[in-house]
């Protein structure tokens, strides 16, 4: 019995030990399998949550870039993140010596030699891409975030808002007295940037050297002057990139809509009032630009010139650091809308 017993376990280590030779190979096969499934997710992971550190080719040394105020904040905070992670990509933010530093001043620079890249808050007008052609020149314009265009006026100033037409009207000249808004007998003072250095459009489907505003317009050198002019004159507006003005204590924001009935705010509730400022200042509220209920927006570019040498490469590493998803989140945190995915926020 006791020899039967010992016979039916041999028996059955031996088919134990037959089945796991059978299966080894393919277990191996199915775990070997599940590993690169596990790493092809990771890759996929990898690719769409891209960072700095995986964009390949970097150019390496310093190079000069300029361009669009309304950039600043990315200048600030998206640019010393890239510096952090990529020390050998070196950038230099370049002023110009003959006018008021803007997206305009940023493509003369860049139509002269001066820079590598540019960025700009508005696309190409006709006189530059003329330019661009007659130097045999292409300038590739590589979107990679959103603003709104914001109205500022006094916060004195009781008016319920603006229609993009009345706005218009305003800036041609048709619209003199705020009165003629729903506001109190006040004569309206427009104030602009010159239409060419301006980072902002008015009419956004006509270039900026087309924008043909009206000869009551009052011309500025900066924002920071036309903050100072309006905090001082009560009638007076200006329009400018949302993330340049959106915090500023002293002025407010009007809103904006396509018509009476549909005015949006570019505030993030709650709103701060303005006897609250400097100790807490309003947020912009992207989400009204990147659903397009905001009716009045800016893109942002990074202009890259096409001619096979190092200011192609170093524009094209720059943009492509940008829309990593890396770049895009800084975008986020930065204060605009970025173009790469409607999920990505500034968290």
């Amino acid at each position: 019995m006791i020899r039967g017993l010992i016979i039916g376990e041999v028996i059955t280590i031996v088919l134990i030990g037959g089945l796991w030779l059978w299966l080894r190979p393919r277990l191996f096969v199915n775990n070997r399998q599940d590993s690169v499934s596990s790493q092809n997710s990771e890759a996929v992971s990898n690719l769409t949550g891209s960072t700095f550190a995986q964009v390949n080719d970097m150019p390496i040394g310093a190079f000069n870039y300029g361009g669009s105020t309304a950039w600043a904040s990315i200048r600030q905070l998206v640019d010393s993140q890239i510096q952090n992670t990529r020390p050998e990509f070196q950038l230099l933010y370049v002023n110009p010596t003959d006018s008021s530093p803007g997206s305009g001043a940023g493509i003369r620079m860049l139509l002269a030699g001066k820079l590598d890249f540019t960025q700009s808050s508005r696309p190409l007008t006709d006189a530059e891409q003329a330019q661009a052609k007659k130097q045999g020149l292409t300038i590739e314009q590589r979107q990679v975030g959103m603003d709104g265009v914001a109205i500022v006026v006094n916060p004195e100033l009781e008016v319920p808002g603006l229609t993009v037409e009345q706005l218009q009207k305003i800036y041609l000249g048709q619209i003199t007295n705020w009165k003629q808004v729903g506001g109190k007998d006040l004569a309206i003072v427009p104030l602009s940037q010159s239409p060419e250095n301006a980072d902002t459009l008015l009419f956004p489907n006509q270039p900026a050297d087309k924008q043909n505003l009206s000869s009551q317009v009052e011309y500025v050198y900066s924002t920071t002057e036309a903050l100072r002019r309006i905090k001082t004159t009560p009638g007076s507006v200006y329009y400018a990139s949302a993330r340049g003005v959106i915090n500023q204590c002293g002025v407010k924001l009007l809103p904006l809509g396509v018509t009476s009935e549909q005015l949006v705010s570019l505030y993030r509730e709650p709103v701060v009032q303005s006897n609250q400022c400097p100790r807490q200042r309003n947020q912009l509220n992207t989400a009204v630009i990147k659903n397009g209920t905001y009716p009045l927006t800016a893109k942002l570019f990074v202009m890259i010139p096409q001619n096979q040498g190092q200011e192609q490469q170093v524009g094209e590493a720059y943009a492509k650091l940008l829309l990593t998803e890396q770049g895009q989140r800084a975008i986020a945190q930065a204060g605009f809308v970025p173009v790469n995915s409607q999920e990505i926020a500034a968290n």
